[in-house]
Formats: C-alpha cells, sequence, structure tokens
C-alpha cells in the first residue's frame, strides 16, 4: 500500500482494495500466505458468518493495542474487557437462558508475540512457488501472529498500521475499527475529528465484516458501553 503521501494510490473511488473483491485478491492472499508459512488456512464458510459454528460456542475477540490509544482510553477498554468475561465466566457453564453470546475478550500487543518452537518446519511449496516442492521454514514470530489471527472471530483495533493484518481473518469475523481523533494534539478543540482510515482495508475484504464506533461519539474519546456495544453486536 505505500506509506504517507503514496499509501491511496492502490486504493478505488468506491474505496475498496483492487481485485480484493471482483479478483477475489484478498483471499487468495491470505490462503497463499498460511499456505506458505505452514498453516491450514482459516475455515471456508460460503453461505454465513454462523456455519460451522453453534449458538452456544465461545467466541474469541482480540483488541490489538494502537498507538492512538490514550490512557483513558486503555482504562475504558479495559473496563470493557473485565465486563464482557466476566459475563463470560458467569454463564460458561449454563448456555440455557443467554442474554448474548458468550465473548473472551483478550489485549494484544502482537510484538510480544514470539515463536514458541524454533526447530524447523517442511512446508509443501504452493504452485506458484518457484522453490523446490518441498522446504524447510523456521518458526518466527509473524508464524506466532498468524496462528492467533487464524482463530480470531472478532478483531478490534484503531487505525492505522494495526488494522492491516484483517485480511488474515476467517471467513464470517468481524473487524472493529474504533477510531482516532485527528489532528493529533487537537483532541480537545473544535478542529478536532473523528478519523478511521484503512476502510479499504475491510471493504475489499468480502468475506469479513466491519463495525466502527460511532462518529459523533468517538472525539469524547473511547468508552467502556460504547466498546462493550459494538462487541456485542458483532457476536
Amino acid at each position: 500500500m505505500g506509506s504517507g503521501t503514496l499509501c491511496q494510490r492502490c486504493t478505488q473511488p468506491n474505496l475498496q482494495l483492487p481485485g480484493g473483491v471482483e479478483l477475489d485478491g484478498s483471499r487468495l492472499f491470505r490462503d497463499r500466505i498460511y499456505q506458505q508459512h505452514g498453516l491450514i488456512h482459516p475455515i471456508i464458510r460460503h453461505k454465513s458468518s454462523s456455519e460451522k459454528r453453534t449458538p452456544h460456542d465461545l467466541l474469541l475477540a482480540y483488541i490489538i493495542d494502537n498507538k492512538r490509544f490514550t490512557s483513558n482510553d486503555r482504562k475504558e477498554i479495559n473496563d470493557a474487557i473485565n465486563e464482557i468475561n466476566n459475563y463470560t465466566d458467569s454463564f460458561l457453564n449454563n448456555t440455557s437462558k443467554l442474554q448474548w453470546p458468550l465473548v473472551r475478550v483478550s489485549y494484544l500487543f502482537y510484538n510480544q508475540l514470539r515463536a514458541q518452537n524454533l526447530s524447523s518446519i517442511q512446508i509443501n511449496a504452493t504452485p506458484t512457488d518457484s522453490r523446490s516442492p518441498i522446504y524447510e521454514l523456521i518458526e518466527n514470530n509473524f508464524i506466532a501472529q498468524l496462528k492467533i489471527l487464524r482463530q480470531m472471530d472478532i478483531h478490534i483495533t484503531g487505525p492505522d498500521t494495526g488494522q492491516m493484518y484483517q485480511t488474515f481473518l476467517s471467513d464470517g469475523s468481524i473487524t472493529i475499527n474504533l477510531g482516532g481523533i485527528r489532528p493529533w494534539g487537537l483532541e480537545n478543540t473544535e478542529k478536532a475529528y473523528s478519523s478511521y482510515l484503512e476502510q479499504h482495508m475491510t471493504s475489499g475484504t468480502p468475506y469479513i465484516k466491519g463495525l466502527y464506533y460511532p462518529i459523533n461519539e468517538r472525539q469524547k474519546g473511547i468508552k467502556k458501553d460504547e466498546v462493550i456495544k459494538l462487541i456485542r453486536q458483532a457476536s
């Protein structure tokens, strides 16, 4: 995608990644990356996000740390995580009368994910790979990240780099964009406005759905109740 003033040159007027939808490029790219790194590609759901899920499944949500989160944002997010996880713990063994689906929420720092096994693994090359049919790959931190992404049901973060991994989500997953406030340093002034960025990543990935923090509320900072609403809507 490039960076700085070049980052929009690969988008289209409809805010989709070129080829992401009409050529199924996002899915093909996702599946190739998983295969190239020795992982089974995510679950394929052809008809709806409920395929191969039951109403009582425990959904996994991850909030990815974002440089745009303020200390107060992180406190509100943490309070939301605790409330949802406490509800899940209360009904985990009694799913007959659920008001909300069960969701386990975790807060994730990508830079803290480390490869657990540094041994090499044998990978079958893809049909377009120029390497030998069988090659070795050392377990690395990116593979550790892919393993988490593969099991995500709900992906949550703010704008910019944190959004760039949503293409690797499984079919039927939800990405929640918590937004940010621009310009930096003017958060509490009349010049401030809500900013989301990366909408093209979501609209160009047809096998996932996107939700956004309410645009008229974002300038007040991230609030626990709004985060809870979004996660429950996603579930």
